[in-house]
């Protein structure tokens, strides 16, 4: 039950996360806080008097809330996890101000590579074809995209996903409360191939203020925030600040200088965001995890085995070990082939780590 009283306790009027803290160490748990005096609680000293009010009226008016909370979780298959549980996700840990418990339908891993792709709910053909180009790569790779479960950029991005891997909402809302109402479909599948996740208690309305307080996640959770399409007052950039502040890497997808959903992103590349054309200019800030997992496998003796495609093996057939060969050369001999779809082969080759490239983006085989 513990666990229960952390998130009622993290949504209660009158506490914020510093807090809540105080009042922790000074009970040692989260159902001692919730069931402490009233005159301890005033003689502690750490609410002041409107924060105490507010505190004390929630926890009259919702004595039974911990169990009747238990029930609804178990009955509508809502887990719940806390910042010490081995499937926290990791980097969450690190932000200024992580949430105590997750609630979550699906299935979270906390070491899973994490990016995140947020942008205008009013998304244009430009942006739409962006996010779907990024998210289904980025999925095909292992990568799990995060993003808001929002109108726009957000639905697109999970579709994307979801057609070739996993995905990750983050919601303003209850677990259970389905916002925007046309992407229940799209929620209930995010939960069967990812996780759906909230901080909020089940039955919390989408109110206006806890957009920014989930941006703050969307962020903490991912290892680099891709804005694809963004006006100029936005959002998206919001969520960038938050990545930027807690060390996070920021991509953007360049756009028309007449366009003005494309605004944020091209003064997020003036300021010093990274300018991404295709998903390698996002997969190579993270050449050291793929070696890292590379190494780990041969370490643990495991075979990797991997599927070719056709056009997987068309590719690695005209590859040696000792002749590096650009990829002008190997579009040229495959006779006309898409140069997009030949660099997104070479990406998945090379994450897969059958091929290696230089500097100069030669490729031999491995």
């Amino acid at each position: 039950m513990e666990k229960y009283y952390l998130g009622i306790l993290q949504n209660s009027p009158g506490l914020n996360s510093a807090k809540l803290r105080r009042l922790l160490n000074l009970w040692g748990t989260a159902e001692a806080v919730w069931k402490a005096r009233v005159a301890d609680i005033t003689k502690a000293c750490i609410l002041d008097d409107s924060s105490k009010e507010a505190f004390l009226a929630f926890r009259k008016t919702n004595e039974d809330l911990p169990y009747s909370l238990a029930e609804k979780c178990e009955s509508q298959h809502i887990s719940i996890c806390d910042i010490n549980d081995d499937v926290y996700p990791k980097n969450l840990k690190e932000i200024f101000d992580p949430p105590y418990v997750l609630f979550y339908r699906g299935t979270l891993q906390n070491d899973k590579l994490r990016i995140a792709i947020v942008g205008s709910r009013k998304i244009s053909p430009y942006g739409r074809a962006a996010a779907k180009q990024f998210s289904v790569d980025l999925a095909s790779l292992g990568v799990s995209v995060v993003s808001g479960a929002a109108y726009g950029v957000d639905t697109e991005s999970h579709k994307g996903a979801l057609s070739a891997g996993t995905t990750e909402a983050v919601l303003g809302c209850g677990i259970d409360v389905v916002y925007p109402t046309s992407n229940k479909k799209l929620l209930a599948d995010i939960a069967e191939k990812g996780a759906v996740i909230s901080e909020y208690l089940p039955g919390t309305p989408p109110l206006k203020h806890n957009f920014p307080a989930r941006n703050r996640i969307i962020s903490g959770m991912a290892r680099g925030v891709l804005v694809v399409e963004a006006a100029e007052r936005s959002g998206s950039l919001i969520t960038a600040e938050l990545a930027l502040s807690v060390g996070r890497d920021i991509f953007a997808v360049p756009g028309s200088i007449f366009a003005p959903g494309s605004l944020g992103c091209n003064k997020l590349i003036q300021q010093g965001a990274k300018l991404v054309l295709d998903t390698r200019d996002i997969m190579s800030e993270y050449s050291d995890i793929i070696k890292v997992k590379t190494l780990s496998e041969k370490n643990g003796n495991m075979e990797r085995n991997f599927s070719l495609s056709g056009d997987e093996e068309r590719v690695y057939s005209l590859l040696s070990p000792d002749i590096p060969m650009s990829i002008d050369e190997i579009i040229y001999k495959l006779h006309g082939s898409d140069p997009a779809n030949v660099a997104f082969l070479l990406l998945q080759m090379e994450f897969k780590g059958l091929i290696q490239s230089d500097e100069s983006n030669l490729y031999v085989k491995k």
